[in-house]
């Protein structure tokens, strides 16, 4: 069976296949299948933006898609930078996003934070599955560590006593929103097809 991940984020492929991973299933991206169409992210939430890019790729291509829609809310910025958390500064850039987020936080104390992920699979016959998980975490100012991507070297995880960039993928696939929301949505393919 195939099953089509809708994003070319390589790093967020690398994470759902090490998690999805199943011998009956066949996981390919956007890229593999040679779908470029583009996917109009207009939802309000996570999870709306997430059934957007399901739905439609299940539709344009006849098959089973799944997709995700994360992100960053911090409290102390009324839960920004949220659905915009890809795109918080002018570029886009992970960099930028950052810079400004630190900016945005100083002089406040309050850096409570989490990552949220909403994940949905779109059937071709218009069934819906759908997950969303958080992680929660502190903000911190100074970046730590090499590994992930997005908001991660900011993203103190106080279990760990580490970043979300500090952790090895193993440790972010036990603990990650998106690890949790897999996990949720891997239980639910294999209930569907019974595949043990």
């Amino acid at each position: 069976m195939k099953v089509v991940i809708a994003t070319n984020n390589k790093n967020k492929v690398k994470e759902f296949k090490s998690i999805l991973n199943n011998e009956n299933i066949e996981f390919l991206t956007l890229n593999e299948i040679g779908y470029h169409k583009e996917i109009i992210e207009d939802g309000n939430s996570f999870e709306e933006n997430s059934l957007i890019k399901a739905r439609q790729v299940s539709k344009d291509l006849g098959c089973i898609a799944i997709a995700d829609d994360s992100g960053l809310e911090v409290y102390a910025l009324n839960m920004a930078p949220g659905i915009y958390s890809a795109r918080y500064s002018k570029s886009g850039l992970d960099e930028d996003n950052n810079n400004l987020l630190i900016k945005n936080l100083k002089g406040i104390k309050d850096r409570r934070a989490r990552y949220v992920c909403a994940i949905t699979i779109a059937y071709p016959d218009g069934k819906i599955l759908s997950q969303t998980e958080y992680c929660y975490g502190l903000i911190i100012d100074e970046k730590r560590g090499k590994n992930g991507f997005g908001y991660d070297p900011y993203f103190y995880f106080e279990d760990l006593d580490k970043t979300f960039a500090e952790i090895s993928l193993e440790e972010k696939n036990k603990y990650s929103h998106r690890a949790k929301a897999l996990r949720k949505i891997k239980e639910l393919i294999n209930e569907d097809f019974s595949i043990k």
